[in-house]
């Protein structure tokens, strides 16, 4: 079965200031699609507000799973329904196992946890994650390459129906963005999971192979196209989609910095 996440007219907001303006985006069972934009455009806003962190205002549009409107749900709602956000930053979890955490998972959508702890020990082996680390309270200790693994390994264990990749490739050393990207195309075919990648690099691109390339630029999609799109933007940069757009977003002639919601939530990157 064929399932489509779409996003129309979408505009968010932090406090006063006006983030994203105007996305229209849609994907489809086994597309994968990037988000590529300089700092400051709007690509983890997009990625907050789909998956529903506290703290944005929706002001316009709607983004909408097999034509049901997400926005109106909960995070948690968002995530029973097929969504599956892979933070760019992922935070420990001091005293919740990694079994635990997807267990409850699978109790929420209807599923037996005792089929956990295979999985698990079979999608470690396919990301190149230590099976030692499977026993430890989630996230704990581990690497900034590792705990990419692991969310890797925790959306192929869920099995969502769209997966929102938050910069993945960041912290990633040249076997560790392998393992994770090629996963993460298996299940395009196996599954069928459609894929929203954000990401400043093309690198990512080189083993997850993008159906269409967005550019992100002052909170609108400015320019779409095919692979070679990326290929592009690795020899020119942004400077041809307009740093005056991204200026935009910051009410100043230069490059926006990224805003985030003043807020203690679960999604908060925690090196800033």
């Amino acid at each position: 079965m064929s399932h489509v996440l779409s996003i129309e007219g979408l505009r968010a907001n932090v406090g006063s200031r006006e983030i994203l303006r105007g996305i229209d985006l849609e994907v489809c069972s086994g597309e994968v699609h990037a988000v590529m934009g300089p700092n400051g455009s709007g690509k983890s806003t997009l990625s907050h507000v789909i998956a529903g962190r506290p703290g944005y205002q929706v002001t316009g549009g709607s983004v909408t799973l097999d034509g049901v409107d997400i926005l109106a749900m909960p995070a948690w709602k968002r995530a029973r329904a097929g969504l599956f956000l892979a933070m760019q930053y992922p935070i420990e979890v001091p005293g919740v196992s990694l079994v635990d955490a997807l267990g409850a998972a699978f109790v929420s959508f209807g599923r037996s946890p005792a089929l956990v702890p295979d999985l698990l020990t079979r999608e470690a082996d396919r990301v190149g994650l230590d099976r030692r680390f499977l026993d430890r309270p989630l996230n704990v200790d581990l690497s900034g390459g590792e705990r990419k693994r692991n969310e890797t390994l925790q959306m192929s264990v869920i099995g969502p129906l769209f997966a929102i990749l938050d910069e993945i490739d960041s912290g990633l050393d040249v076997d560790a963005l392998r393992a994770v990207a090629r996963r993460i195309e298996a299940a395009t075919a196996e599954s069928g999971l459609g894929v929203l990648a954000i990401t400043h690099y093309n690198r990512l691109l080189h083993e997850l192979h993008a159906d269409r390339i967005h550019v992100l630029s002052g909170g609108r999609i400015v320019a779409s196209g095919g692979p070679e799109l990326a290929e592009e933007l690795e020899t020119t940069g942004y400077a041809a989609y307009g740093d005056d757009k991204v200026g935009a977003v910051a009410g100043n002639g230069h490059s926006a910095k990224p805003v985030r919601p003043k807020i203690d939530d679960p999604f908060m990157d925690p090196l800033r």
